[in-house]
């Protein structure tokens, strides 16, 4: 088993590279605007890392989001493209499990990212590999803390709402992304196909009939 997997979903342009029992290799450059650019040298730079090349891929993976639509398409367009060169099987994985995954806590928690506008995506996760609700997107006021620990960039976006992230990094990690994905793949657990968690309405819209015009 060899995982590429990488995500953009998030300001963290992030690739690794999994054998089944360890991350070989790890790159991951925070830049919100420039994921279509840095993906492809992310990714040379792992396999050049680990000594491998991409015809020693089995799988790929990628972060599905939920996350800004310009640069989750970048991440899900290049695993399908990937899979299709490669002839390997493609999956995409919740970006907030990778982020939960990363935690490594082992009880209940919420994993809350940036989803700008003044929202925030979030879940509710029994555990590190548990997700039991969501992704949603709310206001920061909105989600139901209840008292538990919150992890991801919206909680430090928002610390008066949602507390404090601790030190768990507030961004998926490829790494994490990678091993959660493998272990999944040993245990012969189900995995998504590589398409987009929506949970907005597109901003862009069909322009309706033109207004008639009377004299």
């Amino acid at each position: 088993m060899l995982v590429l997997a990488f995500d953009t979903a998030t300001p963290a342009v992030t690739a690794a590279l999994h054998d089944g029992e360890r991350v070989l290799a790890e790159s991951t450059t925070i830049d919100a605007r420039r994921h279509g650019e840095l993906l492809a040298p992310t990714i040379e730079r792992v396999l050049a890392e680990s000594g491998a090349s991409l015809r020693d891929v089995t799988a790929v993976v990628a972060g599905s989001g939920p996350g800004p639509y310009t640069g989750l398409r970048v991440g899900l367009m290049t695993a399908q493209g990937l899979s299709t060169t490669l002839g390997v099987p493609s999956y995409g994985v919740c970006t907030l499990d990778a982020v939960a995954f990363g935690s490594g806590l082992a009880e209940p928690f919420l994993v809350a990212t940036d989803a700008r506008r003044k929202e925030v995506f979030w879940g509710r996760y029994a555990d590190m590999r548990t997700r039991a609700e969501g992704p949603f997107v709310n206001r920061p006021a909105e989600v139901p803390v209840e008292g538990l620990p919150i992890v991801g960039a919206g909680a430090a976006l928002y610390p008066e709402m949602l507390g404090n992230g601790g030190d768990v990094p507030p961004y998926p990690s490829a790494g994490a992304l990678a091993a959660l994905a493998a272990e999944r793949l040993a245990e012969g657990a189900p995995l998504d196909p590589p398409r987009p968690i929506y949970l907005r309405r597109p901003d862009a819209v069909v322009p309706g009939a033109p207004k008639r015009v009377t004299a």
